[in-house]
């Protein structure tokens, strides 16, 4: 006999689903924004800076970790590393000021960098965070009090641990791929290959597996949800693949290759526009377009030349692309903006440098690894910059969050919030 369940327990569920599809102004809730694309909603910030910078609000000492803060509901959470533990902190987003702490035993040792924290930037649902550690330890925990409600280690329950033609089973730089929410569900490219778990969707309420899909090892890029047709999507840049799930059940909508054996790197989001998908990457791979349909990818072109990212996501205004060509072990990256669907470059910025791209409004936000934060007008026939300030001393490789016209910046030693504000 089928038991349905609670209305209580269904109404809790899209309430889940609606806090990030929906989330506006103010909020923040999850890696480049809460449409994953680098887009902030309705916020306005200030066209011009005061002398010396944007005013610092508040900051505050961090661990290791390259994970970004998540705002929603006036609470910044902020995942990072202290000595041996993965520590979990609710913060007052206004002042910065504690409001909990939650800490776990920290496994993750890393083989090609030094840095031994977190990667990925929590997921703030509802009243829940979910947080997903260095070495694939998914936990739950209550946005209010930061209580733990549930944990499941995916590395080891879903890892055969051997090595994928030479590469480490937790990947080069650890795991770093943020879930994302769809529904009851929390689906994370866990890149378990012994029992088909590539891809694994958990009950946000309980942390039960739902559905396992594919052997797809783990990529550093995240997730992306979009409806096409009627049909829902979840669209994940694997470590080989880009490929399209049902997120009710874990079949397979479509795929096409992309990636490269070795030492390479997938870490931007699939970015949606316009019926497409564009993914890109360093390492040779270049950048690939395609139109999707319900159950269907149709790739319209792979260009290894107009844009190559290491890491950044582009952001789309007005049918083109503003995005980073290059990397950052390498000559200076280049900023770029094109149309998608000619090919045609319409302005670069030469020897730019590695950054994260935001927009808001009809600016573009900036944060360059070198620790300076660039104002540029979202204009597509011309670079034209309004404000530069160096913001940081030390390295920036955590993704910037702006809620509230305020925007939350870490780099290895120091977490700030500036003051972006109109009239500010």
């Amino acid at each position: 006999m089928q038991c349905n369940p609670p209305v209580s327990l269904l109404l809790g569920y899209l309430a889940v689903y609606v806090a990030v599809r929906d989330a506006g102004a103010g909020e923040w809730p999850q890696i480049l924004g809460p449409n994953r694309n680098g887009v902030a909603v309705d916020e306005r910030i200030a066209a011009s800076w005061p002398d010396g910078g944007p005013r610092v609000l508040w900051q505050r000492d961090v661990g290791s970790g390259f994970s970004g803060v998540s705002v929603s509901k006036g609470v910044a959470v902020l995942l990072h590393r202290v000595d041996d533990e993965e520590v979990v902190e609710g913060l007052n987003a206004l002042n910065g000021e504690p409001l909990w702490k939650s800490s776990f035993a920290a496994a993750y040792v890393p083989s090609y960098t030094s840095d031994d924290g977190p990667r990925a930037p929590p997921v703030i649902a509802g009243e829940r965070v979910f947080v997903y550690g260095a070495m694939g330890d998914l936990r739950c925990l209550d946005l209010k009090s930061g209580k733990t409600l549930w944990e499941r280690n995916t590395y080891e329950e879903f890892n055969s641990k051997k090595y994928f033609r030479g590469e480490p089973p937790e990947g080069y730089f650890g795991l770093a791929s943020s879930p994302i929410v769809e529904g009851d569900k929390i689906i994370a490219n866990v890149g378990g290959d012994a029992q088909d778990a590539g891809i694994v969707a958990f009950s946000v309420d309980t942390g039960r597996t739902i559905w396992k899909a594919t052997s797809e090892r783990a990529s550093y890029s995240s997730p992306v949800a979009t409806t096409v047709d009627g049909k829902r999507h979840v669209i994940f840049v694997t470590r080989l693949n880009a490929i399209s799930l049902d997120p009710d059940t874990g079949a397979e909508r479509f795929r096409f290759p992309f990636g490269r054996i070795g030492p390479t790197v997938n870490a931007a989001n699939p970015l949606v526009f316009d019926g497409h998908v564009f993914v890109t990457a360093s390492y040779g791979i270049g950048s690939v377009l395609a139109k999707i349909g319900s159950d269907r990818a149709e790739i319209v072109w792979r260009d290894a030349e107009i844009l190559a990212s290491q890491y950044t996501t582009c952001v789309e205004h007005e049918g083109h692309l503003f995005g980073i060509n290059g990397r950052q072990d390498g000559p200076p990256a280049d900023l770029v903006c094109f149309d998608p669907k000619t090919r045609e470059v319409t302005w670069t910025q030469p020897s730019f440098g590695c950054a994260t791209l935001l927009k808001a409004g009809d600016k573009l936000l900036i944060v360059k690894t070198d620790g300076t934060l660039v104002l540029v007008a979202a204009n597509i026939g011309e670079y034209e910059e309004l404000e530069q300030s160096r913001i940081c001393e030390k390295t920036i490789r955590a993704l910037p969050a702006l809620a509230n016209g305020l925007l939350y910046v870490r780099d290895t030693r120091v977490l700030k919030c500036l003051d972006l504000r109109p009239g500010t």
